[in-house]
């Protein structure tokens, strides 16, 4: 295994656009751990997109499932994506302490090409890269605040950001 010791949780954590899922799935490959997308067991377990979740039921109700949901995936050994928005619950960023949480820093330009107009990005509807720069500035102070490396996302690939994450594993 490179990299990152074994039996440990990995959490990754940063905006939208960021590539939490896509480097998380390839980083769960190369170190042969499971690979949890939080906001996937979220959609699973509401039985619906987390943007119908949004209008259905508000995001204070989604907030709550998100937190009930990454308290009880922050357990074994996997590569776990946390939403973009997790990092606002106080709950979790205790929860996170003694954890190896990864930041997968995105400038908000970049971000925004990344996830253009997407639709199932309840937060981000309308103005993308006004959105995103409001969020990055409510959320990295806590980003900040749980990581315990950074990776800059920016002008990389996948598969180079995941080669960035091991190196600052070890």
């Amino acid at each position: 295994m490179t990299g990152a010791s074994a039996g440990k949780l990995i959490v990754l954590v940063g905006a939208p656009g960021s590539g939490k899922s896509t480097v998380g799935r390839l980083l769960a490959d190369q170190l042969d751990y499971e690979f949890i997308d939080i906001d996937t067991v979220i959609e699973n377990r509401a039985g619906k997109p987390i943007a119908e979740i949004f209008i259905d039921d508000g995001e204070p109700a989604f907030r709550a499932l998100e937190q009930d949901v990454t308290l009880g995936h922050l357990d074994r050994t996997a590569v776990v994506s946390l939403g973009g928005g997790a990092v606002t619950s106080t709950a979790i960023r205790e929860a996170l302490a003694g954890h190896r949480v990864v930041w997968l820093r995105v400038s908000a330009a970049t971000a925004a090409d990344r996830v253009g107009l997407n639709a199932a990005r309840p937060l981000l509807l309308g103005n993308v890269r006004g959105q995103l720069i409001r969020l990055l500035a409510q959320r990295t102070p806590l980003y900040a605040e749980v990581a315990t490396v950074e990776v800059n996302t920016d002008q990389f690939d996948a598969e180079q950001v995941v080669t960035h994450v091991l190196e600052a594993l070890k």
